[in-house]
């Protein structure tokens, strides 16, 4: 991007034309003309203006997200993502306070263990986050990021509108649209990692500008600091950080001098290196051992599927909220993957903003960073209504795709085959739309201020998001359920019935109960069940060589296991430790199951919540045949 066009303070010309026209200069903007001496200066104090700003975003994300706030009662969203989150808050936590690895663990996928290098583990929000995670909990960590990600991510972007921007309220405008999106509600509901690192795009373009207008090595630290940090929080938003970078630097670092340039873009790649070289070391240790792998059938049917035209510009399904759902354009494609769409108000806005605006270099930049990230998130298809197009159409592993579409080539890129969700490159276009659409607010604001308060409107009714009803929530805590584990302190194995190893491309097994791996954060012991970001093949593999384990996975698939089989799996079992079997969703499950656990050696010690708990037969507290099964009210 260019220099002179990002730096408004810096044009002199420009600022004289604009304070002729009775406009602020840029960063002067909006200011209060109260004649208290004590306000003005509160008012112009830069902390205290931003101090404002970031609260009262943290209050709009509060309002447009409601009721994910009322969550930290105690509630968290059901599914097995959430479980996740805040098993990783707990073990980041946990390895932190015993100088121990994080990307490595035997306390989930037990007991074969797994690398967590491509895993969502977000190990720098994680430690961030550690005192609330010690005193109050991981859910609670858990809850209050999620909760706080709106407002941060609009934050985030209006310090890159007051760079750009001439006037507050333009600034305002372009954070609101960026963070208050459903778009990126929608991730702060359900995809914390992608969220967290969405924060990283305005983050890191904000820290490029800062270097190209005012070059320097403390500045080419921050930036590498800064990129770094996204891939310590979530590598796939971090390969978009990555390049929003690169693009922003590209036309300073090709401009002579060029010497001293490529010198600070070294030291900022270097720092990066750095501070992500913990990350960097595990994902090579899991690719290393072979951990890193996908099917790659199932990678490339996850190519085809991209976002939609003109499904990505329509209006978001928020306004069916407020009584508008046979809107005729309103989004009505998937919510399984994140609502695809900038939205119609943005993207008229943009638009405005792009004609108000065309004389500036930079704005040609922004359009086309935006106009590529569309292309991009079409994946290797091109979807226009009902109707699916593969032209020029070729077969990769088993799979059509256009061998003209940009993401066919994308993700054919090395070191980029795990890119596998094309919609998600929209995040890195909405970065751009929300710039464009702020300067269209800008020239509102000293053209026609009333208007603004249509704009407002209108983007009220597509901000934020409420939740999906069919998703529902789940408590934090069962403890009638957990208790007598919590209080067994003999470390023994937990399995969770149905049992699986889920997430990714690769799974082994079924779909487990979303509140397992929550649980295991409160009894501390470990467990057989998992979810992944990225399954490592040495993961399953040490799981499908114990008999017990093949043996369940076969009775959950309807398979007769013969005598030799169960005494293999009863040994097995005893032989693992298992202390612990925890059986969800009794109505549903298969009596099969039931029945293989007992012909393996384990007997129903309590029945609470709709959960039965199964022990060996012969612990060492007595088995439920002797004692009795016994009910936790």
């Amino acid at each position: 991007m260019d220099r002179r066009d990002l730096d408004p303070q810096g044009q002199a010309g420009r600022a004289a034309r604009v304070l002729q026209r009775g406009v602020p200069a840029a960063g002067q903007g909006d200011r209060s003309t109260a004649t208290s001496p004590r306000f003005r200066a509160v008012a112009s104090d830069p902390v205290a203006i931003h101090a404002a700003v970031l609260t009262g975003f943290i209050a709009a994300g509060i309002a447009v997200t409601w009721p994910r706030a009322s969550y930290l009662a105690g509630r968290l969203p059901a599914t097995r993502d959430a479980g996740s989150y805040v098993w990783g808050f707990w073990w980041v936590a946990r390895q932190v306070e015993h100088l121990g690895n994080p990307w490595f663990t035997r306390y989930i996928a037990a007991p074969a263990g797994a690398q967590l290098g491509l895993h969502a583990l977000m190990p720098l929000p994680g430690v961030l986050m550690m005192p609330v995670t010690v005193a109050f909990g991981p859910s609670t960590s858990y809850n209050l990021l999620s909760i706080a990600m709106p407002g941060l991510l609009s934050y985030a972007m209006y310090r890159v509108g007051r760079l750009w921007l001439t006037s507050q309220t333009g600034a305002i405008a372009a954070g609101a649209f960026f963070g208050l999106s459903s778009m990126l509600t929608w991730r702060s509901w359900y995809h914390l990692n992608l969220a967290t690192g969405v924060l990283f795009l305005p983050l890191a373009l904000e820290a490029a500008i800062r270097l190209i207008r005012r070059p320097g090595w403390r500045r080419a630290v921050v930036l590498g600091v800064v990129v770094g940090a996204a891939l310590l929080s979530d590598q796939e938003m971090a390969v978009l950080v990555v390049i929003l970078t690169g693009l922003a630097l590209l036309s300073w670092l090709l401009r002579r001098p060029m010497k001293a340039k490529l010198r600070l873009a070294a030291l900022a790649a270097l720092v990066c290196g750095l501070v992500a070289s913990p990350q960097l070391i595990a994902i090579a240790q899991q690719a290393i051992a072979g951990g890193a792998t996908s099917p790659s059938g199932s990678l490339a049917v996850s190519y085809v599927h991209g976002a939609q035209f003109p499904e990505m510009v329509a209006a978001s399904p928020r306004v069916a909220d407020f009584g508008l759902a046979n809107f005729l354009l309103i989004y009505r494609g998937t919510t399984i993957d994140g609502i695809q769409t900038y939205g119609l108000i943005l993207t008229v806005l943009a638009v405005t903003g792009l004609i108000l605006a065309r004389r500036r270099r930079s704005v040609v930049l922004l359009a086309l960073l935006w106009l590529g990230s569309a292309a991009l998130s079409l994946g290797s298809s091109l979807r226009i209504g009902t109707d699916t197009f593969v032209p020029a159409a070729e077969v990769w592993s088993g799979v059509r795709v256009s061998a003209v579409m940009p993401y066919t080539w994308f993700v054919q890129t090395p070191g980029l085959s795990g890119f596998r969700e094309a919609s998600r490159i929209m995040m890195l276009g909405l970065v751009p739309a929300a710039l464009l659409a702020g300067a269209a607010v800008d020239w509102l604001r000293y053209h026609a201020a009333r208007a603004i308060i249509v704009v407002v409107a209108l983007g009220l009714l597509e901000a934020g998001w409420s939740g999906n009803p069919d998703i529902g929530s789940v408590p934090t805590a069962l403890p009638a359920v957990d208790g007598p584990i919590a209080a067994d302190h003999s470390g023994s194995l937990v399995v969770d019935v149905p049992f699986g190893i889920r997430g990714g491309t690769n799974r082994y097994g079924a779909a487990f109960d979303p509140e397992a791996q929550v649980l295991a954060t409160a009894d501390g012991h470990p467990r057989a069940v998992a979810f992944l970001s990225r399954i490592p093949s040495p993961t399953v593999a040490g799981i499908r060589e114990h008999p017990f384990f093949a043996r369940l996975v076969a009775t959950q698939v309807g398979e007769q296991s013969t005598p030799a089989q169960l005494a293999a799996a009863r040994l097995d079992a005893h032989n693992l430790g298992i202390g612990w079997v925890l059986v969800w969703d009794l109505r549903s499950q298969n009596p099969a199951l039931l029945s293989y656990l007992r012909e393996s050696g384990f007997r129903l010690d309590y029945t609470t919540d709709g959960v039965e708990v199964y022990r060996p037969a012969f612990h060492s507290g007595g088995s439920a045949e002797h004692r009795g099964a016994r009910s936790i009210p």
